[in-house]
Order: C-alpha cells, then sequence, then structure tokens
C-alpha cells in the first residue's frame, strides 16, 4: 500500500474521529436547550390553568440557567467540551437565519413619525449605555453588548453582537442578565404607567415597543393593555428589530478598527478578515424576504430552524460561563442596564407622548 493511499485513509479516519468527539456534547446542548423550552412552556402552562400571575421566562434564560448550574456545580466532563465549543457556530447559523423573521418592509407601514422616533430611541440607548457603563467603569465590550442588546432586540441583538465583537462568554452572559431581568420588570410596570396616564392604545403600543428590549415582553406587555396596542407594539418592535444588523454591523467595524490599529497590513484586508460574515449572511436573508423573493412557508420555516439554533447557542453560554468570572465583574453591569433602562423608558415616554400631542399618531 502506497504513502499516497494510507494518507486519505487516515485523514478520512481522523475527521470521522472528530466529527464523533462533538457528539456528547452537542446531545447535551440539545438536551438543556429542550429542558429550557420545556420550563418556558410549563410555566405558561401552569399560569393558565391556576390562574397565577406568573412572568413569562423565556426559554433563552431557562437554558442560560440550566447550564450555568451544571458547569458550577457538578462540572462538565472533559467529554462534552469539544461539542460544547460548537455553540458558536450555532450562533453564527442562527443570526443568519433570523434574517428571516426581521423584514425590512416593515418599517414602511410604521409611518414616518413613528420610524422617525424609533431611530432616536436607537442613539439614545447606545449613547446612554456608552455614557453610563464608562461611568461604572465596565469593560468596553461589555458596554457594547448592554448598548447592542438596549437598543434594539435584547438577547438577539446580544448574541449577535457577542460574534461579531468577539466578546468573553461572561460578558454575554452578564448583558443577557441584566436585559432580560429588566424586561420582566417592564412588562408588568409599563402597562401600570400608560393607565395611570391615560395613553392611547396606539401611543402605548408604539412605546412599548420603543422601551421594551426583547420581542416576546414587548408582545405581552402591548397585550396586557389591548389589542391594538399589541399590534402597534409588535410592529414597531418588529422596525427595531429590522437594524440588528446594521447596528450590529456598526459595533463590528469600530472594534475592527480598533484592532486595525495594533495590525499589520492594509485597513481593507484587515477589516474584511476580522468582519463577521454572518451579518452579511443576516442582511442578505432580511432582503430576500423583503423582497418577496422567499416563500412565506419558507420564512416561518426559517425562523423555526433560528430558534433551534439559538437552542444550541444559550446552552453553551451557560455551560461556559464560570461564576467566579462574574463574581469578578460585581453588580456593576445590573445597575447600567437598571440606569439605561431608566433612561430610556422616560425618554421614549416622553417622545411618544410629545408626538401625539404636537403631530398625531
Amino acid at each position: 500500500m502506497t504513502t499516497d493511499t494510507v494518507a486519505p485513509a487516515a485523514s478520512r479516519n481522523d475527521l470521522a474521529a472528530r466529527a464523533a468527539a462533538l457528539i456528547p456534547g452537542l446531545l447535551l446542548l440539545a438536551a438543556i436547550g429542550y429542558a429550557g423550552k420545556l420550563a418556558e412552556t410549563g410555566v405558561k402552562q401552569l399560569a393558565e390553568s391556576t390562574g397565577w400571575s406568573l412572568p413569562n421566562i423565556e426559554y433563552v434564560l431557562w437554558a442560560i440557567l440550566l447550564g450555568l448550574i451544571i458547569t458550577n456545580t457538578v462540572g462538565v466532563h472533559r467529554i462534552f467540551r469539544p461539542g460544547i465549543a460548537t455553540y458558536e457556530f450555532w450562533l453564527k447559523l442562527g443570526i443568519v437565519l433570523l434574517g428571516a423573521r426581521f423584514l425590512l418592509g416593515d418599517v414602511l407601514k410604521l409611518g414616518g413619525v413613528s420610524l422617525a422616533l424609533v431611530v432616536i430611541e436607537l442613539f439614545v440607548a447606545i449613547g446612554v449605555v456608552v455614557l453610563i457603563g464608562r461611568w461604572f467603569k465596565l469593560g468596553p465590550k461589555l458596554i457594547s453588548l448592554l448598548a447592542i442588546g438596549s437598543s434594539i432586540c435584547g438577547v438577539s441583538a446580544i448574541i449577535a453582537g457577542k460574534g461579531a465583537i468577539d466578546a468573553d462568554d461572561e460578558d454575554a452572559s452578564f448583558a443577557i442578565a441584566a436585559i432580560l431581568a429588566l424586561g420582566a420588570f417592564g412588562l408588568f410596570a409599563y402597562p401600570a404607567i400608560a393607565h395611570l396616564i391615560g395613553m392611547s392604545a396606539h401611543e402605548f403600543g408604539l412605546w412599548a415597543g420603543l422601551a421594551v428590549d426583547n420581542t416576546a415582553e414587548a408582545t405581552a406587555a402591548g397585550a396586557l393593555y389591548s389589542d391594538e396596542a399589541a399590534k402597534v407594539a409588535v410592529l414597531a418592535k418588529s422596525t427595531r428589530n429590522a437594524t440588528i444588523g446594521f447596528v450590529v454591523l456598526g459595533f463590528a467595524l469600530f472594534w475592527a478598527a480598533r484592532g486595525q490599529a495594533r495590525a499589520v497590513g492594509s485597513r481593507t484586508r484587515f477589516l474584511w478578515a476580522k468582519f463577521p460574515k454572518f451579518v452579511l449572511g443576516f442582511l442578505a436573508v432580511s432582503v430576500l424576504a423583503t423582497a418577496g423573493l422567499i416563500a412565506k412557508a419558507d420564512l416561518t420555516s426559517l425562523g423555526n430552524l433560528s430558534r433551534w439554533a439559538f437552542l444550541l447557542t444559550f446552552a453553551g453560554v451557560g455551560l461556559s460561563t464560570d461564576f467566579r468570572a462574574i463574581r469578578r465583574q460585581g453588580l456593576r453591569p445590573f445597575a447600567v442596564g437598571a440606569l439605561a433602562e431608566v433612561t430610556v423608558t422616560v425618554v421614549t415616554l416622553g417622545l411618544v407622548v410629545a408626538a401625539s400631542a404636537w403631530i398625531g399618531l
């Protein structure tokens, strides 16, 4: 047998061995992610059957919590680690498929005034988080993740931003936890405030879509007010969601430019080497969906596939997060998130009320 014959066979065997090494970790990711989904559904069913007012805790947080519990108690055996490490691949795949759920054409349906408020919200949220984060002396990438999550669509934006700027797992976990905790508060606080000051359904729906970070909480807050408010909240939130690719692109270019100052070679080559290609994939799918080049049934399927990919991602984030590293960060990220959330809440409320009084919505 010649060397040329042996080499391909050995290469195939090595590839098969590496693929097999991924299986235990992938199964663990799938099990934890699915358990998170079951926990979310179980809590909803319990609330419906008992009439209790239970918070809507998304599978995102359940999956992360389950992963955190496992890795910080019994620990993760080395046999699972290769498969767990693939969660970043599922992250990027999920982001690309996410483009099918965020149609750029939805922006046109909201109206010029409301669209202007969405743009203002983006700049206000990013600016406030950056200023407060620097004041609290947080790490710059953690500040970026909090800014991305607060300005766009919460967890999905943080996950997208993590891959784009190459942030640490601990930073992503902190940002996600802060955003989810604040979203749960807004779900109940916003309708109460709106009823207190007598907002119309359209006004409240727009405010909820502008101020609440996660889509589920924004939709639920609108539904707690009225059906019309829920529809406006979903539309306003979808408009914010549609900007995810552009905002993440901006942060990616910012961090690539900072790295370029220490690199050798042309700026163009460096930016292309560092640029997250999956962001372009997200934009491409979103543009195709907006142009009607993807059938509605296929859009639904792609959206569902993105959720399954994120199931593995969220489980991997929890399994890859060490509490010891988190403790070194302290509670400052939550304080930054809370102060930024309050500021954005007040500013967007003022914008909506002013726009309604002066221009009409």
